[in-house]
């Protein structure tokens, strides 16, 4: 874990900076994993930022030329700080990776 700064934007226009922690991507990609691995929903709090996991369904996502609803897994505040894994080439293949990180002050 480490902590790193973001840029809050308010309501009223005004942006505060403000310190959070970041899990390891390590870390978080053995989560992800284990709960792949047992293939069930999943929604809480891990490493101190909300998560979810959605398994794998055999219907196709709405307009969509895939066979199946991918498994997912997030965690994270969207323009804060965000990651995900998504199996979309599968339950067995290796998932694909999205970071947000764009919050985040450098």
């Amino acid at each position: 874990m480490s902590t790193v700064k973001v840029k809050i934007k308010c309501a009223d226009g005004r942006e505060s900076v403000l310190p959070v922690v970041v899990p390891e991507t390590e870390a978080i990609r053995e989560l992800a994993h284990r709960l792949h691995k047992a293939g069930r929903a999943w929604q809480g709090e891990a490493f101190g930022w909300q998560a979810e996991y959605v398994s794998q369904r055999e219907v196709p996502p709405l307009q969509s030329r895939m066979g199946f609803t991918p498994a997912e897994f997030c965690i994270g505040e969207s323009g804060v700080w965000f990651f995900s894994l998504m199996w979309e080439n599968g339950r067995t293949a290796d998932p694909v990776e999205f970071l947000d990180d764009s919050g985040l002050i450098r």
